[in-house]
């Protein structure tokens, strides 16, 4: 079992909450989210929210809670191998809870199909809160290019200006 040791990134300010599944290989060595360069997560979120790329983990969570955006994965330790999402089992899945009486989230995003997928079977049933599936910025989601995806990510934009 590998278990979760990135904490979440929110505060009361928080609307959205975006869930990935589980860090990749290189996230759990920076011990940050969306570590792989290849990943295209922090470019998205820069491109549909009018800033630059940000480069050091403290420049992300800044962008992060400015935009009140809250960042958590759906799983808190799973058997997995490697990076790959398809190989995860064993979930055992984060209590959302403290964040949920903290912050004022107003809808819950996955990144991806797994992630929707383990939010769906585990965390729904304990909170009643859908989430909402965007494409996964994964380079493994080779099908959409990055502007395919700052198009469908978009709909964080609307419902923060909400």
């Amino acid at each position: 079992m590998i278990k979760h040791t990135i904490a979440p990134i929110y505060d009361k300010n928080s609307r959205i909450l975006i869930l990935g599944s589980f860090p990749s290989v290189k996230s759990r060595e920076q011990q940050f989210f969306y570590g792989h360069k290849q990943n295209r997560f922090w470019k998205v979120l820069a491109g549909i929210l009018g800033y630059e790329v940000p480069q050091t983990i403290e420049e992300k969570k800044k962008m992060l809670l400015a935009n009140h955006i809250a960042v958590w994965d759906v799983i808190q330790s799973c058997e997995i191998e490697g990076s790959s999402d398809a190989s995860i089992h064993e979930v055992i899945p984060n209590d959302l809870s403290e964040i949920l009486a903290t912050a004022d989230i107003r809808a819950i995003y996955t990144n991806g199909g797994k992630a929707f997928e383990l939010y769906d079977k585990y965390i729904y049933p304990v909170n009643g809160i859908k989430a909402q599936k965007l494409p996964s910025t994964s380079p493994a989601n080779a099908g959409y290019s990055l502007e395919r995806l700052k198009e469908a990510w978009m709909e964080i934009v609307k419902t923060l200006i909400m």
